[in-house]
């Protein structure tokens, strides 16, 4: 049994689907960073200083009473809340992943493309006394046995 499983994990398609998803969790980790810590708060700002992540509203109240300054706050207080601030920045690493796997499609299907217009290398030719086909290496036809150049 562990035989068969070895076989199986080490065929070609798993180690690249496992290389993929070890790939695309790192990737996803960079895009979250760069959506929190880069994109997100130059748009706050320009919205008046507000931090995504603190963008909630209070649906029922903790055991301390609210207002709360902040999503840490309200959680810590046992607050139940809609956390849409956070769900905004989930949005934008989405939109940010899929515009990448986009690009990533998109650009290997343009090589596919290029690759399947390219014509094969002729490998025969013709004679031009019979007009038969013969081997691109031939020097003489085998159908007329004239001497080709």
């Amino acid at each position: 049994m562990f035989k068969d499983f070895k076989e199986f994990a080490m065929r070609g398609n798993v180690v690249d689907m496992a290389v993929g998803i070890i790939i695309g969790a790192a990737f996803g980790t960079i895009v979250k960073s760069l959506v929190a810590d880069i994109i997100m708060p130059p748009i706050g700002l320009l919205l008046g200083n507000v931090d995504f992540t603190n963008l909630f509203a209070v649906l029922k109240g903790g055991a301390a009473a609210g207002p709360y300054a902040s999503l840490a706050d309200a959680q810590a207080a046992g607050a139940v809340t809609i956390n849409y601030g956070v769900f905004i920045n989930t949005v934008v690493s989405f939109l940010i992943v899929a515009f990448s796997v986009f690009v990533l499609v998109r650009s290997l299907n343009s090589l596919k493309r290029k690759e399947a217009a390219a014509p094969p290398a002729p490998t025969t030719k013709e004679c031009p006394f019979c007009l038969s086909s013969v081997p691109i290496k031939a020097t003489r036809c085998a159908h007329c046995t004239s001497e080709l150049k």
